[in-house]
């Protein structure tokens, strides 16, 4: 090796590998390397002819083998791996080398690991990375934040192998310190309530219409030709038309109902709680994980508690409803999306990252989870109006929640009465409801927090600011 790769690729599963082989098929030099050299091997396996890559065994071969100033990409697990990691690499390396977090790091991390190793000369961004593992093989929507001097050396590597989209590659500097995973953070939140209503969606169509599989895969595979066109709705439609081979059922029926999570959801909504941003679909759909977990408990608990008997649908009532779910979803999904891009906004003030709404559902567009039509709504809501207070407000969109708003209450209760659980999705109403209201009954709170506690009140005929307390009987 002699110094010739611009940058190495640590951590070598399948997101590593895939992204390693992106680079290394868009002409950039490139060298691998992973705590166990098998995967380092096979990564060397799949690399195409007359792409360059090398593998590294020891963190000083990965050193030597790297242009100045070094490049060092990282996509290791969460937490104190990236630290270890980190701290394996820092005595091969030298000031002014740059070290590339591209894992789901927890933006309070990244502001760490950000301050640390800049008071000992090294350069740090925190990426997000979206698409799964063929995103990362064929153009994932990349999130990086930090330096933007840093950006700008990466950037030539970045812009190739980023998703492409009709107006660029799905990739921006977002802002300083954990500008980028915190976009990556509040995104996966956004999936989990995208994930969330689908899946209501599909339980709805399912105990409350009586569709099978197959008919439910038609609705979704029509869906996906219209505005709802989206990554997770195609998906959903291609897992319904799905068959298992061993028993002839649908293979979702024999998927157990217990949905994992990595931590970015809880993230989103941890942090939105710190911040006091509300964010109810999103914070319903990282419940709905947890119940599901409870797999056991539910199980017994179907033995003992009885749901209202529902009666049979016609043919024309059916597809009616079809139609009124559809158009519940896309409402949902508005309000999903007003949620994280307020919470964006809100850190962003906090924060001074100098986020970019219309840009950052630009490189949603393209490769990563929750791609899907609905972002080019969003980008022009954002075009010219960086300030727009809600995604709410804007009038194509908020106009699309007055207009259809029968069918999505008609939706909600048709679930209720069913007994078809909908925490994102009504979630989802109650914020719009919340949100269209000039008064809310926390009045009602507020006296009773002055009457236990003393915490005092503003009064509607005093000025904003002036403090009260009333003898209560």
């Amino acid at each position: 090796m002699h110094g010739s790769s611009q940058i190495c690729v640590v951590g070598l599963a399948t997101m590593g590998q895939n992204l390693a082989l992106n680079i290394a098929r868009n002409g950039f030099p490139v060298t691998v390397y992973n705590r166990s050299y098998d995967k380092t091997a096979a990564t060397l396996a799949r690399c195409g002819q007359g792409e360059r890559m090398v593998g590294a065994r020891t963190p000083q071969e990965v050193a030597a083998s790297l242009q100045r100033p070094r490049q060092v990409l990282l996509l290791v697990k969460a937490g104190q791996p990236v630290d270890d990691t980190i701290a394996q690499f820092l005595p091969v390396l030298e000031a002014g080398d740059l070290i590339i977090d591209a894992g789901n790091s927890h933006p309070d991390d990244t502001v760490r690991r950000s301050r640390d190793l800049a008071a000992k000369g090294f350069r740090f961004v925190g990426m997000g990375v979206s698409g799964g593992e063929e995103g990362a093989l064929r153009g994932p929507s990349l999130m990086p934040g930090g330096d933007p001097a840093a950006y700008a050396a990466l950037a030539p590597i970045l812009r190739k192998i980023a998703a492409q989209v009709e107006d660029g590659p799905c990739v921006t500097h977002l802002g300083p310190g954990a500008a980028g995973h915190f976009v990556k953070m509040v995104h996966n939140g956004i999936e989990y309530g995208d994930m969330q209503l689908i899946a209501e969606c599909y339980d709805l169509l399912q105990h409350a219409l009586g569709m099978d599989a197959k008919a439910m895969a038609e609705v979704f595979a029509e869906w996906n030709r219209g505005p709802l066109e989206s990554f997770l709705i195609e998906i959903t439609a291609r897992i319904l038309a799905t068959v298992d081979a061993d028993t002839g059922r649908p293979m979702v029926d024999v998927i157990q109902d217990q949905a994992g999570q990595k931590g970015t959801g809880k993230w989103t909504s941890e942090i939105a709680l710190r911040y006091g941003v509300p964010v109810p679909t999103i914070h319903a759909a990282v419940e709905a994980r947890c119940l599901s977990a409870q797999k056991a408990r539910r199980v017994a608990a179907s033995q003992q508690l009885r749901g209202p008997a529902s009666a049979p649908l016609s043919a024309a009532e059916r597809q009616g409803l079809v139609d009124a779910v559809r158009d519940a979803l896309y409402c949902s999904k508005i309000c999903s999306y007003a949620q994280g891009l307020d919470l964006l906004a809100v850190a962003d003030q906090d924060q001074g990252f100098g986020l970019d709404f219309g840009e950052v559902a630009r490189i949603w567009k393209g490769g990563c989870i929750i791609r899907a039509r609905f972002l080019r709504s969003i980008q022009a809501a954002y075009r010219g109006r960086r300030e727009l207070p809600n995604l709410l407000l804007d009038p194509e969109l908020g106009g699309f929640l007055q207009n259809h708003q029968v069918a999505w209450r008609r939706v909600v209760a048709l679930a209720a009465q069913c007994g078809v659980p909908t925490l994102a999705m009504g979630s989802s109403l109650s914020y719009f409801d919340s949100f269209r209201r000039a008064r809310l009954p926390q009045n009602l709170t507020q006296a009773q927090r002055d009457l236990f506690g003393a915490h005092t009140f503003e009064r509607v005929d005093r000025p904003a600011g002036e403090m009260f307390h009333h003898e209560w009987p």
